[in-house]
């Protein structure tokens, strides 16, 4: 069969490494989505790609980028792509001409604002179009559901791109915590991101969605996959606010959310966990790291710390100090040959099994249940990690806790 046609919807830092007219300053210099598809297409797994953005004036100045940190440095490697819209158009929907420049059983990455993920990948879904979506995959619970039975009815794998899933100490400590560590208590995690970041995303921080759809989706999500048969109750949100908005940004920007969520096992015992989310992005900005990422996991027979913003490799330069890198999710550095060399990066893992994934799926050689059984961070295995984040939305604008409830399988916000 002929290898995956991909459409990437989103051109910004994540896709393109390429921000305000230049070069991203954080850790995606080069993006993601794009160099691992562009090598994914070298190995022979994935063939045509494309590229939307909202304004085609961009696109001169990204292959440019392109070519010259990406082409240049890794052996020539092929970054081309068709764009839409063209170059001297604007257009918002943009993304329904390019899905519809594909074929059912193509697929697509959103890399989009919040707000537009749903009805991005609701068109491509009905289209017989598999999707990839950035997390956090929607931001209602609705929404999520709605995409779940629309993804069913139409045979459309979609996977959610939470990549801490793929990190080997984050995978390994999940495994350990499924098969020793007993019964679920406590989770507490932190992850941050220099004020920087408020300047990146200012367009729509505290306008459109916030840090805790941003940034704590990641060890939800993490906590989700590691208790398959406990589900969260209720939700209590608590903000900062005053960094934000002295940088700019609109009054409703929050700096740092904490959620503090009950969880509940299924099995008729009464036992319940606590966990304790908290994700900022008013970080120093001489932290040395670009992300703090850490939890701490108890249960009935042990516990696991993970931190994972100082991994035992640290570089110290004259201008910009001392500074811990994370190579293990995108490794940058290419090959005695030249080439990328970042295969084993669990940001390039993610993409990759999306990828194998769909072909399996198209094959005949796995279903959609099968995938969910995997799990991969699919709608079904991430319905609770969308459910706590929209309570704690609605916990923060309504000054309440929210009870989840999910009665004879159907989850909703009370």
């Amino acid at each position: 069969m002929a290898p995956l046609n991909v459409c990437m919807i989103g051109t910004g830092e994540y896709t393109t490494g390429f921000v305000g007219g230049g070069q991203s300053d954080s850790d995606k210099k080069v993006g993601v989505v794009g160099l691992t598809l562009f090598d994914l297409r070298r190995r022979g797994k994935v063939g045509n790609l494309s590229m939307v953005g909202v304004s085609g004036n961009k696109f001169p100045a990204i292959r440019e980028h392109l070519d010259k940190h990406i082409s240049q440095v890794y052996n020539g490697l092929d970054v081309s792509f068709e764009s839409f819209p063209g170059n001297d158009q604007r257009d918002p929907d943009a993304y329904k001409t390019a899905i519809d420049a594909l074929s059912p059983g193509d697929a697509i990455t959103i890399f989009t604002p919040d707000p537009t993920h749903y009805p991005i990948a609701l068109y491509a879904i009905k289209r017989g179009v598999h999707v990839l979506i950035t997390k956090p995959a929607v931001k209602t619970l609705a929404e999520h559901i709605s995409l779940l039975e629309e993804a069913k009815k139409n045979n459309v794998f979609v996977f959610i791109e939470h990549h801490k899933r793929f990190d080997p100490a984050y995978a390994d400590a999940r495994h350990r915590a499924l098969r020793t560590l007993g019964d679920f208590n406590y989770f507490y995690s932190y992850m941050s991101q220099p004020k920087s970041q408020l300047e990146t995303f200012k367009a729509w921080a505290g306008k459109e969605s916030d840090i805790s759809y941003y940034l704590n989706s990641h060890h939800i999500d993490v906590n989700e996959s590691m208790v398959p048969g406990w589900k969260p109750t209720k939700v209590t949100a608590s903000a900062s606010t005053g960094i934000a908005t002295d940088l700019g940004c609109v009054k409703e920007t929050e700096d740092t959310i904490t959620l503090l969520v009950d969880w509940e096992k299924q099995d008729g015992s009464g036992r319940r966990a606590t966990g304790v989310y908290t994700s900022s992005w008013t970080a120093p900005q001489k932290a040395g790291v670009h992300s703090n990422q850490y939890f701490h996991y108890m249960a009935s027979k042990g516990e696991v710390r993970v931190n994972q913003a100082k991994r035992g490799y640290d570089v110290t330069e004259d201008e910009s100090g001392l500074t811990w890198y994370n190579p293990f999710y995108m490794k940058y550095a290419p090959d005695e040959a030249g080439n990328f060399a970042g295969q084993g990066g669990y940001g390039y893992v993610s993409f990759e099994k999306f990828v194998d994934a769909v072909t399996d799926l198209k094959d005949g050689k796995v279903t959609l249940e099968d995938l969910d059984k995997r799990g991969l961070p699919t709608l079904k295995n991430t319905i609770a990690t969308g459910a706590i984040l929209e309570a704690g939305r609605v916990s923060l604008d309504e000054k309440r806790a929210v009870e989840i409830a999910h009665a004879e399988g159907q989850w909703s916000l009370k």
